[in-house]
Parts: C-alpha cells; sequence; structure tokens
C-alpha cells in the first residue's frame, strides 16, 4: 500500500510541475518542470530547426530559448521526436542548457 500511494503522489508531483505550451497543449510532464517563466521547455524559432536525413539539427544561440547562454548544435534523431499539436518547434533542456531533454517538432508535409 505504502509503495502504491508514492507512486501516486510521484505523479501528482511530476504532473503538478509540467507547464503549457503558449498555445495551451501540455507538455509532458517528463520533459518539463517549473513553468511557463522558468519551466525548460520553450518553444524555439524555427529557423534554428533544420530537418537533417534520419532527424533534426538544431542551433541555438542566446535568446532562442530562455536557458541559452552561448551557442549550441543538437542532433536529434528523429525517432525521439515527439509531435507538436500547434505546428511549433520546441525544445525542453534539462538538468543543463548543454542537454536535449525533449524536442516537439511539427508534422512534415510531403
Amino acid at each position: 500500500m505504502r509503495g502504491i500511494l508514492a507512486f501516486v503522489f510521484f505523479l501528482f508531483a511530476t504532473a503538478a510541475m509540467a507547464h503549457d505550451a503558449p498555445s495551451g497543449w501540455a507538455y509532458d510532464p517528463y520533459c518539463c518542470s517549473g513553468d511557463s517563466e522558468t519551466g525548460d521547455c520553450e518553444m524555439i524559432p524555427s529557423r534554428t530547426v533544420t530537418v537533417i536525413p534520419g532527424g533534426y539539427r538544431i542551433m541555438l544561440q542566446p535568446g532562442d530559448h530562455r536557458y541559452v547562454t552561448h551557442a549550441h548544435i543538437f542532433t536529434l534523431p528523429q525517432g525521439k521526436t515527439m509531435r507538436s499539436p500547434d505546428g511549433s518547434y520546441h525544445l525542453c533542456l534539462f538538468p543543463d542548457e548543454n542537454t536535449p531533454r525533449c524536442f516537439y517538432a511539427p508534422d512534415m508535409a510531403y
């Protein structure tokens, strides 16, 4: 019983830490902690994202994400990309600006 209560508390605490994207959909609790002003998930400019074979290249400068203080280049596989419901790109950096935890991308049009 104690294990079940601990698990339920963990789920509640994790969900309470996640926040919504500007368009209103919720980031996955695993991806995000904090709120819309301090959370580690944020919409990033589309100009920072390039589709490459097998995934995406993200080139960030300070100002492209609230946590970024210097230039970054991330290469992320398509298989680890999550669907963005609002047609924008979103990136979650955790535990620091050097570590992409989750990346949300819009559906590709063909």
